[in-house]
């Protein structure tokens, strides 16, 4: 989607969570947090916030269902230096709403029913769009209850 001082904003390659966003480092060789040298730390931080932020915005524009955003750095599979956005919803199953996506069936990760498409293209759009408006110095952050 974007460059960010800390790293690449990228729209997940699944899509069973519409807006499932992942903050990866630009930094060769690094494949955990503690790699950085504390700037580049707190700009990967502080890169994977507005992105964050920038989810959590569209897509409770995209979907009156939007509950919350789930933020996690694994990097229990691939060696390299990334975070997970989730946002989560409230149509999503009660047993699973309020466990970790990793407890979704593996073969969310494979069915192209789940994979990115062209149906995804608003929710890209808009984050893209978030992103470029918090990214911005001395942007007005927005509060929501």
């Amino acid at each position: 989607m974007t460059r960010l001082n800390g790293g690449f904003a990228v729209i997940g390659d699944v899509q069973w969570l519409p807006g499932y966003s992942v903050l990866i480092t630009d930094r060769i060789g690094v494949d955990r947090l503690s790699d950085l040298p504390r700037p580049e730390r707190s700009a990967f931080l502080n890169s994977l916030d507005i992105l964050a932020e920038a989810v959590e915005i569209a897509c409770s524009q995209l979907d009156p269902a939007f509950l919350r955003v789930n933020i996690e750095i694994l990097g229990n599979k691939d060696p390299f230096l990334h975070a997970h956005v989730w946002p989560r919803y409230q149509w999503e199953a009660p047993e699973m709403r309020s466990k970790p996506v990793w407890l979704y069936p593996g073969t969310n990760w494979s069915d192209p029913a789940t994979s990115l498409n062209s149906s995804h293209a608003p929710y890209r759009s808009a984050i893209t769009a978030h992103i470029t408006e918090l990214a911005t110095p001395n942007a007005v952050r927005q509060v929501r209850r």
